[in-house]
């Protein structure tokens, strides 16, 4: 056959047997032709944003010395096998953060109480949305938004500046993603979307009607409305277009057992552990199956929680927090800080299993966590991290100390752009992209 008039292969062919679908990786045959015969196959790039609520233990946090070779500290430990996958960076700070409202300005870099602000996530959605099932996924151990409260348990904010919704139940996760829909449910589904679209027509209408008789003011306000309801609108086209494409249904080899998966909201046999592992594990199968390439991840919120039973520590994160300099409270904060590091070096190793193009699906994933506080609760000296996106254009040193009050903003406009997103000559308060990181 000549390869140079070969149609490439859909995206979404599926291997098909005894009425389910098993979603093929990218192969090379999907590629188009000018692709496939590159040295290096092209892929797709991913992101994902991480917080961590009431920072961490600083003292313990960053590696001893810079580059490459940097000694790991204790918290950073459970990552030395990824040692070239990822980069500590010193030096980030939230103008607005600081306190219990730094979740807040983590991603748009506007304070509690102010209008928010369109989040990286969804600039990168906006741009890869339109090729996915989910323009993206809003993770989160509380679910909801938490809007109006300090706990915050979203980082994703949409143009409008209203923060999107996060789910924190496993289950209800996997089952959004790779549940097929059977008959009865696509018919009901079918009413929904019928009766979502008949409100749409009928609010649209009688707003309408009314921007005649209003103010300057009131009619800038309804225009604001009316761009809400538009995105409504477009959800609901999307949630039509996708309604009668396959699932896909991964390979769960290795995996949890999503149908025994216990929310952070359920009974007493609530392990953590288990819950950390199941919920990366989902980010990394939605990336593997194109089912999103952008997710925001709230880890841990401010105040409440932090701590599990099973972390063998009497007092809460926050009241840890406040350590007065106790020798036993700065133990336990970075006893808890190591945990959660293990569960990151579960969710790297998780990536890097994956092979994917020349590489891994590690290589082609950007994923950055930080806090809205350091220790003590300031909004300087942030646990900031990049991990992964080799095959992006990322280069990684272990430890990079960066200028003194670098804007966290400017690791979210590294990774925007890496993603293909023209931010312009201004992007919220970053100073540029982080040049310590870029090959």
């Amino acid at each position: 056959m000549n390869t140079r008039t070969r149609t490439p292969l859909d995206r979404r062919t599926f291997l098909r047997s005894a009425g389910s679908c098993l979603a093929l990786p990218l192969l090379e045959a999907m590629l188009p032709n000018g692709a496939r015969a590159a040295s290096s196959p092209q892929t797709v790039p991913r992101m994902g944003t991480f917080y961590f609520g009431t920072g961490m233990n600083m003292r313990e946090f960053f590696p001893e010395g810079t580059g490459r070779d940097a000694e790991l500290s204790r918290i950073l430990a459970p990552l030395e096998k990824h040692r070239g996958h990822f980069t500590a960076l010193s030096g980030t700070w939230l103008e607005k953060g600081g306190g219990h409202g730094g979740a807040y300005p983590f991603a748009t870099s506007v304070e509690i109480g102010a209008k928010q602000t369109v989040s990286p996530d969804q600039l990168a959605a906006e741009l890869h949305g339109r090729h996915t099932r989910f323009p993206s996924l809003q993770l989160s151990v509380k679910r909801g938004t938490g809007f109006g409260s300090q706990a915050l348990a979203t980082i994703s904010w949409n143009r409008q500046g209203v923060p999107l919704a996060a789910e924190n139940d496993p289950k209800a996760l996997f089952d959004r993603l790779f549940r097929p829909t059977d008959a009865a449910q696509k018919a009901e589904q079918g009413h929904e979307f019928r009766q979502r679209g008949s409100v749409l027509d009928a609010v649209l209408g009688d707003a309408k009607q009314l921007a005649g008789k209003l103010g300057q003011a009131d009619r800038e306000q309804l225009d604001q409305y009316f761009s809400s309801v538009r995105e409504v609108e477009r959800g609901l086209e999307r949630e039509i277009d996708w309604a009668d494409r396959e699932k896909p249904e991964p390979d769960l080899h290795g995996y949890g057992n999503y149908e025994r998966a216990i929310s952070p909201e359920g009974n007493g046999k609530f392990i953590y552990d288990d819950y950390a592992k199941l919920m990366y594990d989902l980010i990394a199968l939605a990336f593997q199956t194109d089912s999103t390439r952008v997710v925001s991840y709230v880890v841990r919120t401010e105040l409440a929680g932090g701590v599990y039973p099973e972390f063998g520590v009497s007092k809460g994160y926050h009241e840890l927090s406040h350590h007065g300099n106790d020798p036993k409270n700065l133990e336990d904060l970075a006893k808890v800080d190591t945990i959660y590091m293990r569960h990151w070096d579960h969710f790297l190793t998780r990536l890097a299993s994956i092979k994917e193009g020349d590489g891994s699906l590690l290589d082609h994933t950007m994923l950055g966590f930080s806090s809205g506080m350091g220790i003590g609760h300031s909004k300087t000296r942030l646990p900031t991290v990049l991990s992964g996106g080799s095959g992006l254009g990322i280069k990684h040193s272990t430890h990079a100390q960066l200028a003194e009050n670098t804007p966290l903003s400017s690791l979210w406009q590294t990774m925007v752009e890496k993603m293909g997103v023209e931010v312009g000559d201004r992007f919220q308060d970053s100073t540029g992209p982080i040049a310590e990181v870029l090959a």
